[in-house]
C-alpha cells in the first residue's frame, strides 16, 4: 500500500494525511476531556481511494511508543495536561501531529511497517497474519508430518503478509530450517496450475549464487517455501552489523555505526549478484525483488533469495522508487536499478537519501562512482538502465575472476516458459500504466502549483491590465474613425456657409449712416465622439436623393446665366 501526502509533493512512494479538523470528546478511561483529530488518508494518486480516520493524541502516543524499537527520534509533540483545550494550543498541536505523520510516512522502512499501516488504514490491516499463516502451515503439516515448527520468527521481514517460522525436520532434528509463507500479491498472473508447477520447480534450481530451496509448494491462495536457516544472516545484516532474528525495524532503521564494505567485497559480491541476474534473465525467469535483505551471505559468497516472490505477484521493495521513472519499464531494468540501490548500500553503509542521486560522496574507488552514476543519476534514469552484460564489462567488475565450479542448472518446461513470459509482460504492462498515471498526476500538480504561485498571479494581473488598456484604446480609435466618416459624408456640402448669389451687396452711400445687419446665428457646437460603440443607422434613400440634387445644383451653378433684376431699394431713408 502506498500513501501520498497532501501538503508535501515527493514522493515518490509516501502518505496523504491532513489534520482536517478536531472535536471534543470525553475520555472513558481517565475521565479527562481529550481532543480527537480527523486524519484524511489517500492511497496512491487517486482522490477516489481516500478515507478518514479519527485519532486522539493517546493513539499517536501509543504508535510512537511502538516505533521506539526503531531507535529513531520522531517529532511527536509532547504531552500537556493543563491548558490542552485552548484553541491556540490545539492549532499548534494539529501542526505538530501533521509533521509527525509526514516524517513517518516519508521514511521508506517505517511507511511500510505493519504498525503504521494499521494506524492509517485499520479496516484493511486488522487481520492477524501470523494466525492465518499458522493455519496454512498446520494444513500443510497434515500431509507432510516430517516437519515441525520450533518458533515463529516475528517481524524479521518487512512484508506484512509474509510470515517466517523456524523449523526442523524430524529426521534431522539438529538442522535448523526457515519456513516462509506468503499469499498472492497484485501481480499474480499465472494460472493456478502454472503457479503450482513453477513453485515446485524451485528446489530443482541449482546455481552457485542462488540460495538452495529445500521444499516448496503452493495452493489456490498462497505459497510455502522451506530453506536452510543461516545464522550469519543476509548481506544487509553484514552491512548493518545486525542479528538475523531481530525485528526488521530494530535491525535497519537506525544503525549505530554506518560503514560500507571494503572495495574487494564490493567488487566480488557485485560480480556474483550480476552473474545470477544475467542467468535468470537468460532463462526468462522474472525476478524484480533484488535488495540486500534478499541476498544470503555464505562465507564470501552471495546467494539470491525469494525467487518465489515474482510468481506470487508481490510488490518490489523499491517499487515506490522505480515507478516514478518511465524508462524503467521492464523487469530486467527493475533488477538493474535495484542493483544500483544495493551497490550504494554496500559502498556507503546506508541507502541513498533520495532518487535520483545528485552527487555521490567519496567512494573507495572512482570506478564505483562510475557504476553508480550509470544506475542512479538523473541522466541515467531519463535514458534508461544499461543491460547486465554491459555493467559486467565495466572496470569495477571486469577484473574479478569467479572460482566457483558448480554448474548452473534450471530446467523450465516450454509451456511454463510461455506462461512465465506472458506473466512477465502483464507485470510490465501494469507497471507502465502506473508510471503513466504518476507522470500525468505530476504534470498536473506542477502546472497547478505554477499557476497558483504568487509570481504567476502578479504576471497575470499585469497582463490583464495591459490587455484591458489596449482593448479600450483600440475601441476608442475605432469609434472615433466611424464618427469622423459619418460627419464627412453627411455634411460635406454644409461645411462652409453659402453666399446667396441673388443677394448682391447693397451700394454704400457716403455720409449716410447705415444700420448694420443682424449678427448671424451662433453655430451649433460639434457633437462629441461616440465611445459607447453605438451603431448609427444610414440615412434614408429620400434624404440621400435630395442631398445629391442639392450638391449637383451647387456644382453646376453659373453666375452668367442669372438675369439682371431691377431693384427698388426702399431701405434708405429719404428726406423730403
Amino acid at each position: 500500500m502506498t500513501f501520498k501526502q497532501i501538503s508535501v509533493s515527493t514522493a515518490v512512494d509516501a502518505t496523504k494525511k491532513k489534520m482536517a479538523g478536531s472535536r471534543r470528546k470525553s475520555s472513558h478511561c481517565s475521565g479527562a476531556r481529550e481532543k480527537e483529530y480527523i486524519i484524511r488518508v489517500q492511497r496512491g494518486i487517486s482522490m477516489e481511494n481516500s478515507w478518514q480516520i479519527v485519532r486522539r493524541y493517546s493513539d499517536f502516543d501509543l504508535l510512537n511508543s511502538s516505533l521506539q524499537i526503531s531507535a529513531l527520534s520522531l517529532p511527536l509533540p509532547p504531552k500537556k495536561l493543563i491548558g490542552n483545550m485552548d484553541r491556540e494550543f490545539i492549532a499548534e498541536r494539529q501542526k505538530g501531529l501533521q509533521n509527525y505523520l509526514n516524517v513517518i510516512t516519508t521514511n521508506h522502512i517505517l511507511s511500510n511497517c505493519e504498525l503504521v499501516k494499521k494506524f492509517l488504514d485499520p479496516n484493511n490491516y486488522s487481520v492477524n497474519y501470523t494466525e492465518i499463516a499458522l493455519q496454512h502451515v498446520s494444513m500443510f503439516f497434515r500431509s507432510e508430518p516430517k516437519w515441525e515448527v520450533v518458533e515463529p520468527l516475528k517481524d524479521i521481514g518487512w512484508r506484512i503478509r509474509k510470515r517466517y517460522f523456524l523449523m526442523k525436520s524430524k529426521n534431522q532434528p539438529k538442522e535448523r530450517l526457515m519456513l516462509s509463507w506468503a499469499d498472492f500479491g497484485p501481480d499474480k498472473y499465472l494460472s493456478d496450475k502454472d503457479f503450482q508447477c513453477a513453485v515446485k520447480l524451485l528446489p530443482s534450481c541449482s546455481h552457485p549464487y542462488i540460495y538452495k530451496v529445500t521444499f516448496a509448494t503452493g495452493n489456490e491462495s498462497s505459497a510455502l517455501v522451506i530453506r536452510p536457516f543461516n545464522e550469519k544472516g543476509t548481506l544487509k545484516d553484514l552491512i548493518y552489523k545486525a542479528k538475523p532474528k531481530d525485528p526488521f525495524l530494530k535491525k535497519y532503521c537506525n544503525p549505530k555505526k554506518i560503514q560500507g564494505l571494503e572495495l574487494q567485497q564490493i567488487k566480488t559480491f557485485g560480480r556474483q549478484i550480476l552473474e545470477v541476474l544475467k542467468f535468470l534473465h537468460e532463462k526468462g525467469f522474472p525476478y524484480g525483488h533484488l535488495h540486500s535483505s534478499n541476498v544470503m551471505l555464505d562465507g564470501d559468497t552471495c546467494r539470491l533469495l525469494d525467487l518465489e516472490n515474482s510468481l506470487l505477484g508481490l510488490p518490489s521493495f523499491y517499487r515506490s522508487y522505480f515507478s516514478q521513472f518511465r524508462k524503467i519499464n521492464t523487469l530486467e531494468g527493475v533488477d538493474v536499478h535495484c542493483f544500483g540501490h544495493l551497490l550504494y548500500e554496500m559502498t556507503y553503509g546506508r541507502p541513498p537519501d533520495s532518487i535520483p542521486v545528485d552527487g555521490f560522496p567519496p567512494a573507495p574507488s572512482a570506478s564505483v562512482v562510475a557504476v553508480l552514476e550509470s544506475l542512479l543519476s538523473c541522466e541515467a534514469l531519463k535514458n534508461g538502465m544499461p543491460a547486465v552484460s554491459k555493467i559486467l564489462q565495466m572496470s569495477l567488475f571486469s577484473d574479478i575472476l569467479l572460482t566457483n565450479s558448480e554448474k548452473p542448472q534450471f530446467k523450465i518446461p516450454t509451456k511454463l516458459k510461455e506462461a512465465l513470459k506472458t506473466a512477465k509482460e502483464c507485470i510490465e504492462k501494469r507497471l507502465t500504466e502506473e508510471q503513466k498515471l504518476i507522470h500525468q498526476h505530476r504534470r498536473l500538480t506542477r502546472a497547478q502549483s505554477h499557476h497558483g504561485s504568487e509570481e504567476e498571479k502578479k504576471k497575470r494581473k499585469i497582463l490583464a491590465r495591459k490587455k484591458s488598456k489596449l482593448t479600450a484604446f483600440e475601441s476608442g480609435e475605432e469609434h472615433l474613425a466611424k464618427y469622423s466618416n459619418s460627419n464627412n459624408s453627411a455634411g460635406s456640402g454644409a461645411s462652409s456657409p453659402l453666399t446667396s448669389p441673388s443677394s448682391p451687396t447693397p451700394p454704400s452711400t457716403a455720409g449716410v449712416s447705415t444700420i448694420p445687419p443682424p449678427p448671424p446665428p451662433p453655430a451649433a457646437p460639434p457633437l462629441p465622439p461616440q465611445m459607447d460603440g453605438a451603431v448609427h443607422p444610414d440615412p434614408s434613400p429620400a434624404d440621400s436623393a435630395s442631398r445629391e440634387a442639392l450638391l449637383s445644383s451647387i456644382q453646376n451653378f453659373q453666375k452668367g446665366a442669372l438675369k439682371k433684376a431691377d431693384t427698388c431699394d426702399y431701405s434708405v431713408p429719404r428726406i423730403s
